[in-house]
């Protein structure tokens, strides 16, 4: 049993020194050229690998692996596609730190905004946050304000023409460079 488990491990070893290269390629153009990111994949193919491994030297009706290469390139775009459906896979780290200055502008567009919102009625109010800061379309504002169609566009657009008369030149101040 010990022989035939060092075989076993043997047989992965060879098999991860073959083909981490090319996996690793096929890593590194899914990602753009992440190459962290794509080192990370292929650990991680690598690492699946190493717990279904076993699975090679069963019988074939028993589920047995028949083309490992593929099933490693199967595993790796599959480890690709749910890092994709991650929130933190946009995430992009940046040479260059931004101002102290933009982060003041950023705080103090938003508490301009946050007090204009708070002169709005509170449907409008609920309206413009629905559609503009939720995303939401205009029928599932309306079904969750439980207003008509028409009337969110309405509220947004006299919502929205207040905002600009609150914000005034306060927003072109606040949004410049």
């Amino acid at each position: 049993m010990a022989r035939r488990r060092a075989a076993v491990e043997e047989e992965f070893v060879a098999f991860a020194t073959v083909r981490s290269g090319p996996l690793y390629r096929s890593a590194y153009f899914l990602t753009g050229g992440d190459a962290h990111l794509a080192e990370d994949l292929v650990q991680e193919t690598l690492g699946q690998m190493y717990a279904q491994w076993h699975r090679l030297y069963r019988p074939s009706w028993a589920g047995r692996i028949d083309n490992a290469a593929g099933y490693a390139q199967t595993v790796l775009v599959r480890a690709f596609l749910t890092h994709q459906r991650k929130r933190s896979s946009s995430e992009r780290p940046s040479r260059v730190l931004p101002e102290k200055s933009a982060h003041e502008r950023d705080a103090a567009l938003r508490m301009a905004l946050v007090d204009a919102l708070a002169q709005l009625p509170p449907r409008d109010r609920a309206v413009v946050v629905l559609r503009y800061w939720e995303d939401r379309s205009v029928e599932e504002t309306a079904v969750i304000v439980k207003v008509s169609s028409s009337a969110v566009r309405t509220r947004c657009t006299r919502a929205l023409a207040r905002l600009r008369s609150l914000l005034g030149a306060d927003l072109a101040e606040l949004v410049a460079p």
